[in-house]
């Protein structure tokens, strides 16, 4: 085991840059491909205890750069690896005391290489699932698979067959029932659309700002209901960050603090707990440009950006946030090879009231819920300014 530290590193020394980190949903636990060169092993951190570790899981082979993985809330390491390019095959790893155990669940035939990607670890902490692009065998228009890896009863199963190319992935409840994708249709705009996985993967339109644009959803918070998406509706060719409410009759907003002229704005992580309150939600931001990457902090209700420096060594778009507001970033040095940073957002000065005058004969209105896609998209100019 090796020991991880709650404090952020200095500022001096090289980091050590490993293949992916993906975060169990409940924050429990992680799982990156460590080592260098061509002696990669499976690293499976723990993250939710008094002092943070991190367990090798090194098997008699050394794993290839491209091996997918997906980290379970019992403490095991779901694997995917790519066999003679189209096959893939799962299996899940686990300590027993000095060696490692594996489970194989079976393997998953792609219609060519590169098309099969796992998806996001489901809240359920059970399951796990992998979606495949390729093409309908009968009339060879372009349909997206749906795999459940792990979790089922006989190995890999078929869940789901949406028509269209679906990229993305981000779960909208906490049950691991609604899924999120991005779907292209035909070489159309993309647009986000929810699949229902225990209705056979029905599918049910998400985010349609106008007609022609391209909107992506990027991350969703079942407990406020915040959303995160890139679209071009407000400049068309140009995509924009912005945020919206599932169910509810806020327009889609488009910040401009969050429009960085020279570096790409990316969320990674959003404060849980805050129940129908997605304003107060801290959004986390993965900054890149030239001079590397670094960190923004951001809530719907404020209208500044706050650009902090990440900890040495930041496993770069990835993190948690505590429900008080505490953003942990994981890191890895030669001298800390697995760390959590603490970062809290700076305060905020307290704005001066202005008096506000009473409308006279005002009279209550009744919002009415309505899904996302019935939204209006409010006035570009007035939105950059409002949110």
């Amino acid at each position: 085991m090796t020991a991880c530290a709650i404090e952020a590193p200095a500022a001096d020394g090289d980091a050590v840059w490993p293949t992916g980190f993906t975060i169990t949903a409940n924050g429990a636990y992680a799982a990156r491909l460590a080592g260098t060169g061509d002696a990669l092993f499976v690293e499976r951190w723990t993250l939710d205890g008094p002092e943070p570790y991190a367990v090798p899981l090194p098997l008699a082979q050394p794993e290839e750069p491209g091996a997918m993985l997906a980290p379970l809330a019992d403490g095991r390491v779901l694997i995917g690896r790519a066999v003679d390019g189209r096959r893939h095959t799962f299996s899940l790893l686990y300590p027993t005391g000095p060696d490692t155990g594996e489970l194989s669940l079976g393997s998953v035939e792609a219609p060519a290489p590169g098309t099969l990607t796992l998806l996001p670890p489901s809240p359920d902490g059970i399951c796990a699932y992998a979606m495949c692009v390729g093409a309908d065998t009968t009339t060879g228009a372009v349909t997206t698979t749906l795999w459940l890896v792990a979790g089922g009863a006989f190995g890999p199963e078929k869940v789901a067959e949406i028509r269209g190319r679906c990229s993305g992935g981000v779960w909208l409840d906490r049950t691991g029932r609604m899924l999120a994708l991005d779907r292209q249709l035909d070489g159309g705009p993309v647009k986000a659309v929810a699949i229902d996985l225990e209705r056979g993967g029905e599918v049910t339109p998400l985010l349609q700002i106008t007609e022609d644009s391209d909107d992506r959803l990027l991350l969703a918070d079942p407990d406020s209901g915040l959303l995160l998406l890139r679209s071009d509706a407000p400049s068309p060719g140009h995509e924009r960050l912005g945020w919206g409410v599932l169910g509810s009759l806020l327009p889609v907003r488009f910040p401009e603090c969050l429009r960085l002229d020279d570096a790409a704005v990316t969320p990674f992580a959003v404060q849980p707990g805050q129940v129908l309150m997605p304003e107060s939600c801290g959004v986390a931001l993965r900054i890149d440009a030239a001079a590397g990457s670094w960190v923004g902090l951001w809530r719907p209700s404020s209208r500044r950006m706050h650009q902090l420096a990440a900890p040495v060594g930041w496993l770069a778009g990835t993190g948690l946030w505590t429900a008080s507001g505490v953003l942990r970033l994981p890191y890895a040095t030669p001298a800390a090879p697995c760390g959590l940073a603490a970062l809290e957002e700076p305060a905020e000065p307290e704005p001066e009231p202005e008096p506000v005058a009473p409308a006279a004969n005002a009279e209550a209105k009744v919002c009415r819920p309505v899904p996302l896609r019935e939204a209006p998209l409010t006035d570009r100019r007035q939105a950059d300014r409002t949110g």
